[in-house]
């Protein structure tokens, strides 16, 4: 296998900007269930592939109680959470705001005071150093996002039923949790990331949960703000929704946004070709509901065709992989060694 001439940090900045990438980068999730239940096998898988996770991997923090089994706690908005699966995510199950009465004693928390940003300045020091890519992501799950932020809040139904009827205050709401993300966004940005993640899943397996006039109306004027902070000084935007998002990408790119990451079940490698070449970034998100029971040849033959159908000199493409803790090790090698013969040896 050949050398790696440009550092992943490089690399990773040219495929988004579409500045001619010497290989396709890939970005391998490693949650917190995998530490837990299989951590001396990932530590021998790691080992094995140092080209691809060289240049590092996204980690959670697995002490978060989002992913201790059976806790329950509420986050600093007020938003009561549970665990029911140790190790992965868990849910809102009490939504501060299932009253609208309840929004005049609502007070946001402060992020300057929230955050441990010392502990974040300090690890994208450590990536830069390394010359791997800076990707600024929440310490928590429960301090990002806002499409998130207000369905935690107010409740998914109440949500949408706000959107349709036009409720006056859910538009105090929006300014509230858009006040907070700026400042949060701001204060990431002195941290001087080469990327921002920000969450927001708003798509089905079919496409969105909500009409394009409702997402325009009540969603895209925010994200525009947030993600047009980011370009300004010079950081990217990584806009992360599961499900069908397709419909929303142009709109997106108006934003300011730079990558998303499609899911192959939900949007097929001929919908991903389609919508996002040369016109969005993506970070194609490899079949997760296939990965536990498909047979490492399928995941080669995914990648392969990932390759060929969206795969562009310039850029534009990248892999992404969050395995779940039940996907066979056959398979967690195959995603490794089909990256490293499709992607790393592309161009």
């Amino acid at each position: 296998m050949r050398k790696k001439e440009i550092t992943d940090r490089e690399n990773y900045l040219r495929a988004l900007e579409y500045r001619n990438p010497a290989w396709i980068p890939i970005t391998f999730e490693i949650v917190p269930a995998m530490y837990r239940q299989r951590g001396r096998e990932m530590a021998e898988l790691i080992s094995r592939h140092p080209s691809l996770f060289g240049g590092g991997i996204r980690e959670f923090d697995s002490s978060d109680p989002l992913f201790s089994y059976g806790s329950v706690f509420r986050d600093d908005w007020g938003c009561l959470w549970r665990n029911a699966q140790d190790g992965v995510i868990g849910q809102v199950i009490a939504h501060p705001l299932q009253d609208w009465s309840a929004l005049k004693h609502l007070v946001p928390p402060d992020p300057l005071k929230q955050v441990n940003w010392a502990g974040l300045k300090a690890a994208a020091e450590t990536e830069r150093k390394a010359g791997r890519p800076v990707v600024g992501t929440p310490e928590s799950f429960s301090h990002g996002g806002f499409f998130d932020r207000l369905q935690f809040l107010r409740g998914l139904e109440n949500l949408f039923i706000d959107m349709m009827e036009g409720a006056p205050e859910l538009d105090v709401l929006i300014e509230m949790v858009l006040d907070y993300n700026m400042k949060y966004i701001r204060k990431y940005l002195e941290l001087e990331p080469d990327i921002l993640w920000l969450h927001g899943d708003i798509g089905t397996q079919n496409g969105l949960m909500l009409s394009m006039e409702l997402f325009r109306r009540y969603l895209k004027p925010s994200y525009s703000q947030m993600f047009q902070a980011c370009r300004s000084a010079g950081c990217h935007v990584w806009y992360s929704s599961d499900g069908n998002i397709m419909e929303a990408v142009p709109d997106l790119v108006e934003c300011g946004v730079s990558v998303h990451d499609p899911q192959v079940r939900a949007c097929t490698i001929e919908g991903i070709r389609r919508t996002y070449k040369g016109r969005l970034c993506a970070l194609v998100d490899l079949d997760e509901q296939m990965l536990p029971v498909c047979s490492p040849w399928e995941i080669r033959e995914q990648m392969k065709q990932i390759v060929e159908e969206i795969a562009d000199p310039r850029g534009g493409l990248m892999i992404f992989a969050a395995p779940s803790v039940d996907v066979p090790a056959a398979n967690l090698e195959a995603i490794c060694s089909a990256w490293e013969q499709y992607c790393f040896e592309a161009y």
